[in-house]
């Protein structure tokens, strides 16, 4: 059962990082933030967070390193992205560097998480 939690975790980990760098480069000649971005930002956060937790539960080892850098540039996709989806709700303009630096900093992200061991 522990497994299957997991496994269920990191899809939708895994669809929340799809959602942010999809909608990015749906949108990337017109730059705007998504309501998808938002949702994915949201996503990635706490499935980032609640891997930590069950990482630390069981005792596992952990990079605290690469755990402290990617909850900043976590932060750093969902500032944007909720910044972004408000102006976008309002119907103002969204500046092309807060678009792109929502699905940047996620990209980023990824790899981080790919390359880094």
């Amino acid at each position: 059962m522990d497994n299957f939690f997991v496994y269920v975790l990191l899809f939708l980990h895994i669809l929340g990082a799809a959602a942010i760098v999809g909608g990015w480069f749906a949108t990337f000649k017109k730059p705007t933030i998504l309501p998808i971005q938002l949702w994915g930002a949201i996503a990635q956060l706490v499935t980032g967070l609640a891997f930590v937790g069950i990482a630390g539960a069981s005792h596992t080892d952990m990079n605290y390193a690469k755990i402290a850098v990617k909850l900043v540039i976590a932060i750093a996709v969902l500032v944007p992205a909720i910044l972004g989806y408000r102006k976008a709700k309002a119907g103002q303009e969204i500046s092309t560097g807060l678009a792109h630096a929502v699905g940047g900093m996620a990209l980023i992200n990824i790899a981080v998480a790919t390359l880094w061991h």
